[in-house]
């Protein structure tokens, strides 16, 4: 497989997990760069072309609350983790361990 191939398939397995970490990392709250770099820094790289559209989705979607600071030089719109979003994080993470454990179990069949 070329190294193309498994970053396609790796961006795939990662898409969903991009929700996962923002909705878990925005229950503190966090605006759009600073939270590209807490996703980086965290082992989820995004783009910002991805994370953007994905905040107003998921504020959209009520798993969100947001609200403009702009008590700086330039205003920034600061994003919280909603108590719907916190209930969808917390299901989506025993999800993934579900997932996760499965995959371990079908590894382990096949040694």
């Amino acid at each position: 497989m070329s190294e193309n191939e498994f970053d396609g398939h790796l961006q795939e397995l990662r898409r969903g997990t991009i929700v996962l970490a923002s909705l878990q990392l925005l229950r503190s709250p966090g605006y759009g760069y600073g939270l590209l770099q807490q996703l980086a820094d965290a082992g989820f790289p995004t783009d910002a072309n991805t994370l953007y559209p994905l905040l107003r989705r998921l504020e959209k979607q009520g798993c969100l609350d947001s609200e403009w600071n702009t008590d700086e030089a330039r205003p920034r719109k600061f994003y919280r983790t909603s108590a719907s979003g916190i209930r969808l994080a917390d299901t989506l993470t025993r999800e993934v361990a579900a997932i996760a454990a499965a995959a371990a179990a079908l590894t382990e069949r096949e040694r």
